[in-house]
């Protein structure tokens, strides 16, 4: 699942090529070859929480594609002008309408597949009460054994939540860099 190559530079509106830059660069960019603007196609950062309650997690069931109707951490893409904390209690309150406390920061998934980055939080949440926005057709609270693995909307977010509750066994909670290839 790629994103789309640039067409038109975002600076003139003329049509880039494909080359290499004259700077010295080792990889093919889109440059416009009327104001020479370089265009940079950089990977997506995904931010999100690992919210808690007690002994469950809080879990969203997606109102939107891609997998609709399956289940995720509350979490999206990150905007401009927000740090990463910030973008996951953004999501988390979009997504989730949960009231909480953000917590350490617990993984790093590369995706270079498809061009992503998802980065997670664990969260305490304040209240066992939601208000799930528009992306969000149920947001409920399942214990290890009661989540729907085979439901679970992202690789990411299953892998996630297993090294979570491996974490949660052992007393103590490590931060997680893994890739998914």
């Amino acid at each position: 699942m790629h994103r789309p190559p640039i067409k038109h530079c975002k600076s003139c509106g003329t049509a880039v090529v494909y080359r290499l830059p004259d700077d010295g660069d080792t990889k093919q960019r889109a440059v416009c070859p009327t104001c020479a603007t370089v265009h940079y196609e950089n990977p997506l950062n995904v931010v999100g929480t690992i919210p808690v309650w007690g002994n469950k997690v809080l879990l969203c069931k997606r109102n939107i594609e891609p997998r609709w109707g399956k289940w995720t951490l509350p979490a999206g893409f990150m905007e401009l002008n927000e740090t990463v904390s910030e973008g996951a209690a953004r999501e988390t309150l979009e997504e989730a309408g949960a009231q909480f406390e953000m917590g350490e920061f617990f993984s790093l998934v590369n995706i270079p597949r498809v061009g992503q980055v998802h980065l997670f939080y664990r969260a305490n949440l304040l209240s066992d009460q939601f208000d799930p926005g528009f992306e969000t057709l149920e947001a409920k609270l399942f214990a290890e054994d009661e989540i729907p693995w085979d439901e679970i909307a992202f690789r990411t977010v299953g892998e996630t939540l297993k090294r979570f509750f491996a974490d949660r066994r052992q007393g103590s909670y490590a931060i997680h860099v893994f890739d998914i290839t």
